[in-house]
């Protein structure tokens, strides 16, 4: 009855012309058309991946994440009836606008819309071209990649998404933000990407701290590196290795504010023989920022 994968996500923007350059020439995402002034994107053989709607928010405006059955479906959707969890059952109009066969919507306790689907449509006929280049992007059973949310209510945000949907505690970092002053950093996992969603413990201008793409090579993300400067994309970590899921990889700025890392090489959680850990620093080494 838990969630598979982070299936889509969806931004709310305020400057749509600086994202298109920002998702097609720098990330290397395949434009994917879209419905009336969104924009969608392919990171692989799914319809979309990315969607990107102008407002005033530049934040993450939806979630989408995908189960694997309709039978998994279902029993969801009795579990939340049991625990006395609204939802909406999505109308045609909706799924045919995602490309789903069906759809329930809720929000989590921090406001963030949730959305929960089961038969996702995928245009094999049509292969995934990077217009920058990218040979392509790890997703599959792993979805794709990876969100990170800041939330005061911590211990209610945390209960949603473990109790409720299914997540599974992968490690936990306690990350210094000055010489009296830390927080911790929760990583959880619903597939063998080692974390899918991450938790911050503090209050933020903006929902999501950042999200992750993870490319296929290390080739891959140092051709990213190299469009920086031409594509005006403003770098805010240097390349380096995190601590606990070993992700190699660096960090730029989002024209919504928000920050995207784009790595390589995270290992796999396997729940059968992994062991739940804690870390003090970030990452091995680099990840030093910029500016």
């Amino acid at each position: 009855m838990s969630i598979s994968s982070l299936g889509y996500v969806g931004f709310e923007v305020s400057d749509t012309t600086a994202w298109k350059a920002f998702a097609e020439d720098f990330l290397g995402l395949m434009p994917a058309g879209g419905s009336g002034d969104q924009m969608r994107y392919r990171l692989d053989a799914r319809a979309w991946r990315i969607a990107v709607e102008p407002g005033e928010k530049d934040d993450i405006s939806f979630a989408g994440f995908e189960v694997d059955t309709y039978e998994a479906f279902d029993a969801l959707k009795a579990d939340l009836r049991a625990r006395g969890i609204a939802f909406e059952e999505a109308d045609a109009a909706l799924r045919d606008a995602r490309g789903v066969r069906d759809l329930i919507r809720l929000t989590d306790p921090a406001g963030l819309s949730i959305e929960i689907y089961v038969g996702a449509t995928e245009v094999t006929d049509s292969p995934f071209v990077s217009p920058a280049g990218v040979t392509s992007f790890l997703t599959g059973d792993q979805g794709v990649g990876h969100i990170v949310l800041a939330a005061s209510n911590v211990d209610e945000v945390r209960a949603f998404y473990a109790d409720v949907l299914g997540f599974r505690l992968s490690d936990t970092i306690g990350m210094q933000l000055g010489p009296d002053t830390s927080v911790l950093l929760e990583f959880y996992h619903c597939n063998p990407r080692h974390h899918t969603l991450a938790l911050a413990n503090m209050p933020a201008p903006k929902r999501l701290h950042h999200f992750m793409l993870e490319m296929a090579t290390l080739d891959d993300v140092g051709y990213a590196m190299d469009r920086i400067k031409p594509c005006g994309v403003q770098q805010t970590m240097t390349l380096g290795k995190h601590s606990n899921d070993k992700m190699v990889s660096f960090y730029v700025r989002t024209p919504s504010g928000f920050e995207v890392e784009v790595g390589c090489e995270g290992i796999p959680v396997h729940d059968d023989v992994w062991r739940v850990t804690h870390h003090e620093v970030t990452s091995m080494w680099g990840h030093k920022h910029v500016g």
